[in-house]
């Protein structure tokens, strides 16, 4: 089974989004991280994507699909991952 591919925008400053990414690298999962505080254009794709604007949201793709995480629920995460 490959690997899903997991993408975090997440800002600087948000406590949340340090927690999750934290949780990520802990549990070994890879993904690629965007500040959208920094990068509008990444703002943009996360909010038509999630139609929210706070962070952490998590985008993670598998078997073609993308299921959005928001904000960092650790038992969501855990269930799309298979994190046990």
């Amino acid at each position: 089974m490959a690997q899903p591919q997991v993408t975090v925008y997440s800002t600087q400053t948000c406590p949340f989004c340090k927690m999750e990414k934290e949780y990520l690298d802990e549990k070994k999962i890879q993904y690629t991280n965007y500040f959208v505080d920094q990068d509008s254009a990444k703002a943009d794709e996360m909010i038509k994507k999630s139609g929210q604007m706070g962070v952490p949201v998590t985008i993670i793709e598998k078997d073609g699909k993308e299921e959005i995480v928001v904000g960092f629920d650790k038992s969501k995460l855990n269930s799309l991952l298979g994190i046990f």
